[in-house]
């Protein structure tokens, strides 16, 4: 449906104890309509807060009986609504779903009142994740705001946070639990290893193929090339339409055989026979044809890494990309040979994949596939959403120690390296992608995370500077009805990590992460996380980045 531009409005003046309010939303419609009444709940539930506190609170723009929601859904929408916003007055933006924040960047960019992102605490609905990326995109744009998340909008902390803005234009949250580097401090054996990869690095340089920038909506995810070539890492820009028509290259044979392979390996795949609403045999052979492709145009332009940008565009032409993401970031991965010599591509290595095209993830993952092959750890990683998270208390059996602890649900969007779950990938399974996001299917890479130490991180970017913030993590394995309930909290088709962050409680998590995505990456124990998250905090220093610890290790 077009979007009409309307006459512009003359701003009216802010008025004394009054606040505005704006939903951001998905650019795709059906999106937007399921998730509108938790949206709509969730607005009546801050309203009704701030009213409490003395202040109503105006929405800026109304719902659209023909569309069935009131998100703002697209660009142009969301300059045109901040027309008739006074440019003083305080602004709220409610999140209760995930949003394309380049929506309202150009009127948050201008607005002079103070700014409050607020999310709703919740796995089945995904505001903390669309927050988390607004927020990222506010500090890479240098626009200030404060920042508040809750269940049900009554609980002290919240309240406390919205009295605090109220009065003061801001909120301050703890964030005593990031240190910044200080890499004369860090062992001289880890320094050593950190400096002689970025050395490499800068001098090799490295080649990361995106394909098609801006993937849903975030801004934050894209690292200008001023911050980029000075690490050494230059973008080559592919096209997701010359993906498909690589696909159009590999045979059926081809195909088949890397279905076989997965199936040898004891991977699992939920067929049904309708394509609108099941996986079929089908979807997932056009998908080993993405993964065949996607390996050969990566070898034909000579790249280090790739991101697939996952949904827009690429949804309307293929099944899903995720099967292939997952694949790429596994040393174990069904082989791939060049059409013309025969050689296989790649061999015995992982192709590291950023997932929807963020590259502050790629260039994290660059710099952790490096170090872990040095290190003789394994070197495969992924990204996940920062998605939710609950306290869970449990008793210890014969193969799950005793948890009493606030427990992160990391959730990506589809895909994961098999060598992350129990079982490997006799314990994958590939499940259909929402029929809601994907019209052509496609199945997922699903497991659950094994137990173990992680090191996470997370490039970060601010206006003129790139940033890094790392940390050492304990994954844990829950009891199965635990974690089924959290994946039905959630998104059960996707694979599912269960992570403690030693010294970050939920809230300085929040407040601090500039991300929708946080990067993880496993190690033999707790020590070896400790010794590889120095080294590679001090190849990110010695890259150019700003490096910051967080929590206890």
């Amino acid at each position: 449906m077009a979007y009409s531009i309307p006459k512009i409005p003359t701003p009216k003046p802010a008025k004394p104890n009054t606040a505005y309010l704006i939903a951001n939303g998905d650019l795709r419609l059906s999106a937007n309509q399921v998730c509108w009444p938790a949206q709509h709940e969730m607005e009546q539930r801050v309203i009704a807060a701030f009213a409490n506190e003395g202040i109503k609170v105006i929405r800026a723009h109304e719902y659209d009986p023909e569309l069935k929601h009131g998100f703002i859904w697209n660009q142009r929408m969301g300059v045109d609504v901040f027309q008739s916003i006074p440019p003083e007055a305080p602004l709220i933006v409610a999140e209760a779903v995930w949003q394309y924040s380049y929506h309202i960047l150009p009127g948050l960019r201008d607005h002079r009142g103070p700014i409050l992102t607020v999310a709703n605490w919740s796995g089945q609905w995904p505001g903390l994740v669309g927050m988390l990326n607004l927020n990222g995109s506010l500090t890479k744009m240098g626009v200030k705001y404060s920042t508040i998340w809750s269940e049900n909008f009554d609980d002290p902390f919240f309240l406390k946070g919205i009295r605090q803005w109220i009065r003061t234009g801001r909120i301050k949250h703890d964030t005593s639990h990031v240190r910044a580097l200080d890499l004369d401090k860090l062992p001289a054996a880890e320094r050593k290893l950190g400096l002689a990869l970025a050395e490499h690095l800068k001098r090799r340089k490295a080649i990361i193929g995106v394909f098609d920038e801006g993937c849903m909506g975030m801004y934050n995810a894209i690292i200008p090339d001023s911050l980029l070539m000075p690490t050494g890492v230059y973008k080559e820009r592919l096209s997701q339409s010359a993906l498909v028509a690589k696909m159009r290259t590999v045979s059926d044979a081809e195909a088949r055989g890397v279905y076989e392979w997965l199936l040898n390996k004891g991977m699992r795949f939920k067929l049904g026979t309708d394509e609108a609403t099941e996986l079929t045999e089908h979807q997932v052979l056009e998908q080993c044809k993405m993964y065949i492709a996607a390996v050969r145009m990566a070898a034909e332009f000579g790249c280090d890494l790739i991101g697939i940008q996952y949904q827009q565009g690429l949804k309307d032409m293929a099944p899903a990309s995720d099967l292939v993401e997952g694949l790429l970031n596994n040393v174990d991965r069904p082989p791939v040979y060049d059409e013309k010599t025969g050689e296989e591509l790649y061999k015995g290595r992982a192709l590291p994949h950023f997932n929807e095209v963020d590259e502050c993830a790629g260039l994290d993952a660059l710099v952790t596939n490096g170090l872990w092959t040095r290190l003789k750890f394994d070197p495969e990683t992924t990204l996940h959403d920062v998605r939710w998270g609950r306290w869970y208390s449990g008793p210890a059996n014969d193969d799950i120690r005793q948890v009493d602890d606030f427990v992160w649900v990391f959730e990506i969007s589809g895909a994961a390296p098999p060598a992350h779950f129990v079982n490997g990938y006799a314990g994958a399974v590939s499940e259909r992608q929402p029929p809601m996001y994907f019209p052509l299917g496609g199945g997922t890479l699903k497991g659950v995370s094994k137990p173990g130490w992680i090191v996470w991180s997370r490039v970060w970017v601010e206006p003129n500077k790139l940033n890094f913030d790392t940390g050492i993590a304990e994954v844990v394995k829950l009891p199965d009805a635990e974690t089924e309930e959290r994946l039905k909290l959630t998104t059960e088709q996707w694979p599912i990590m269960s992570t403690i962050t030693p010294g970050i409680t939920r809230d300085q998590m929040m407040a601090r992460h500039k991300a929708n995505h946080i990067n993880v990456v496993y190690a033999p124990n707790k020590a070896a996380a400790k010794k590889a998250m120095f080294a590679k905090a001090a190849a990110m220093k010695t890259l150019g980045l700003n490096v910051s610890f967080c929590g206890e290790f």
